[in-house]
């Protein structure tokens, strides 16, 4: 498989398990750093599986998104950015309001098994 397939096979794999914690967790590098929407900075896997389990058993496991892979480039052999659309659908009862918009950006690094996710950056845009 090609890197560029292999980079939105990530993508597609980060949108489709964020509601599931082992599979989601796993896309990522061990000492990843994720920044959310909100602006919450998590940083390494761990601590990226402690905030996802919490952020599901509260009202943040309505919030759903949606991903759209904009653009990648390989900065190296095997590093790449890819930059990506996010779509907020909030199905929450009340709180504060979530932006529906955001580029998202993820720094991606090669492994022996396959590429990680080793920076996820989320901008509110609308």
């Amino acid at each position: 498989m090609d890197d560029q397939r292999a980079l939105r096979d990530l993508v597609s794999a980060a949108d489709r398990h964020q509601s599931d914690v082992d599979e989601f967790v796993a896309l990522h590098h061990r000492d990843a750093v994720v920044v959310n929407i909100a602006g919450r900075r998590v940083l390494g896997r761990d601590a990226l599986r402690d905030a996802m389990t919490a952020a599901l058993r509260s009202p943040l496991a309505n919030v759903f998104t949606r991903l759209e892979v904009e653009d990648i480039r390989l900065v190296g052999p095997d590093v790449a950015l890819v930059s990506c659309a996010k779509h907020v659908t909030d199905e929450r009862a009340g709180g504060p309001a979530l932006p529906t918009t955001g580029s998202l950006t993820f720094t991606a690094v090669r492994e022996p098994d396959g590429w990680k996710i080793a920076l996820a950056q989320t901008t509110p845009v609308g």
